[in-house]
């Protein structure tokens, strides 16, 4: 059996290569010709690369042609809300045709595979006190350009799904967190702060923006787990919210992460990590995704935090030991 993932070198791809391979799949993902493989280094030997530029309807062709993968979870896409902000065309251009791309290449192949389209909990944007827990039938109010690109990707596999038959699941993810996020990320971000103020990068400052909002965390690997189970269980046309059903205010995560070291910090807000327009508040009703594939989630965000310190811990402590050695060969180390 072959799987192939969109966005394989990125945070959830990576680990979703990992669980895929753990269940004795044949892995294949994308990746442009520029992209960081860091995620993925210690998987090059198990996994094959297609080089495919999503915009390009020919290189998409190509790959689904040479492929020929059983099951496509599309993973790929702009993922950081402020980015579209900055850059609402490039997000909607390379979010909604990169998809529109991969769903006709595999419309014109023929292929009988299943697609799992990773959607988002932002496509909510405004939601009422009242309307929580988030049922699937709850309202799209997007508040960023991102929200609205993830709303025509959700809508684009429904449509595929009822005018050509295509066997697509959507699911609409929750913040999901862990080991390998990006720096940009909310927790992520606060953690590698964190580990540089241990390490003396930076003073022990840390630097926050929204600590109001609620979000709904899932660890990645917990993530990676029910993208499997929409597949093998999940009823093709059907969206599924995917989250703990659980809210943690932003400034409870800080205090979490704040007892994992021993330094006294300093939090201090930073007008420019503020946005426009911020969703305030995002929590799962995963119910009908539960009863459907028997999903739950594993790993408390105690333990999702703490491994997110390690992983800077262990990253920041490489990159300080190179820069010494570079140091060390040139005679500049002090």
């Amino acid at each position: 059996m072959k799987a192939l993932i969109t966005g394989i070198t990125g945070f959830a791809g990576s680990h979703l290569a990992e669980f895929l391979l753990r269940q004795g799949i044949a892995v294949y993902g994308t990746r442009r010709i520029r992209s960081p493989l860091e995620n993925i280094e210690h998987l090059l030997d198990q996994v094959q690369l297609v080089e495919c530029e999503l915009r390009d309807p020919y290189s998409v062709r190509r790959l689904i042609r040479t492929v020929q993968p059983d099951w496509i979870f599309h993973l790929a896409a702009q993922s950081f809300v402020p980015t579209s902000w900055n850059s609402p065309m490039d997000t909607l251009h390379n979010n909604v045709v990169s998809e529109l791309n991969l769903l006709e290449a595999v419309r014109e192949a023929d292929l009988p595979c299943k697609i799992q389209v990773a959607c988002s909990s932002e496509e909510y944007g405004l939601v009422r006190p009242e309307e929580t827990p988030i049922a699937e039938s709850n309202p799209l109010r997007p508040l960023s350009t991102y929200a609205v690109s993830k709303v025509a990707q959700d809508l684009l596999g429904y449509q595929y799904h009822r005018s050509y038959g295509l066997h697509i699941v959507r699911t609409r993810c929750f913040n999901h967190e862990g080991p390998r996020r990006g720096e940009v990320f909310v927790l992520s971000n606060f953690a590698k702060q964190i580990v540089e103020m241990e390490y003396g990068l930076r003073p022990p400052v840390l630097h926050v923006g929204n600590l109001a909002s609620k979000r709904d965390f899932t660890d990645v690997r917990d993530m990676v787990r029910a993208y499997w189970l929409a597949l093998e269980r999940g009823e093709p046309g059907e969206v599924y919210n995917i989250g703990s059903g659980v809210t943690w205010r932003i400034s409870e995560c800080v205090d979490r992460l704040l007892q994992l070291t021993d330094l006294s910090v300093e939090v201090r807000v930073d007008a420019s990590r503020l946005r426009p327009s911020d969703v305030e508040l995002l929590c799962a009703d995963p119910t009908r995704f539960h009863r459907q594939t028997g999903w739950k989630p594993q790993i408390p965000l105690e333990r999702t935090l703490e491994d997110t310190l390690h992983y800077w811990r262990t990253k920041l402590a490489a990159r300080r030991d190179a820069s010494l050695d570079t140091r060390r060969e040139t005679g500049t180390a002090g």
